[in-house]
């Protein structure tokens, strides 16, 4: 259920994107202290990329991702990197060292691959939440309501709602 969650926050996204123009993408949002829908989508692209990336080596920094102006700029961009992340998630859960720099002393800690692509997944759907406010801002976009909503609250509202 894991991938299947990730896939569809990915297409969300994709989704979205394909709404939207550059300039739009762009646009300073100031209830998020004037971030960019773009500089949000980079954050949760390099996030996945970051785990991707030293999938091999067990060792992932967070802290040490690419900050690719690129994809905070271009919609297309983002979209092929978003894409890209798609077509290399299915791997072996394997164990990974999480390396943090805090207060000037390097940590690590314990995790594995499924978790931290359940951590990347919770991550993502935060964002999407702050990009929702950003969409206020922008001319007929049409996004699901449940966009930016953690999968435990929906299932939480269906519930209810029964």
């Amino acid at each position: 259920m894991l991938l299947p969650s990730i896939h569809h926050s990915l297409n969300e996204m994709i989704g979205l994107l394909q709404q939207l123009s550059d300039r739009d993408y762009t646009n300073q949002c100031k209830a998020l202290s004037n971030a960019t829908i773009g500089e949000h989508t980079r954050h949760i692209i390099e996030m996945f990329q970051c785990l991707e990336n030293n999938y091999d080596s067990g060792l992932v920094n967070y802290d040490k991702r690419a900050r690719n102006i690129l994809i905070q700029t271009s919609t297309e961009f983002a979209m092929e990197s978003l894409n890209t992340i798609h077509g290399n998630l299915d791997k072996e859960n394997k164990a990974i060292q999480l390396q943090q720099i805090i207060d000037g002393e390097e940590i690590l800690i314990d995790s594995n691959y499924f978790r931290e692509l359940l951590y990347n997944l919770e991550h993502c759907i935060h964002h999407q939440a702050l990009i929702k406010v950003a969409i206020h801002d922008c001319k007929d976009v049409q996004i699901d309501a449940n966009f930016g909503v953690a999968r435990s609250t929906i299932e939480y509202r269906n519930q209810c709602a029964q």
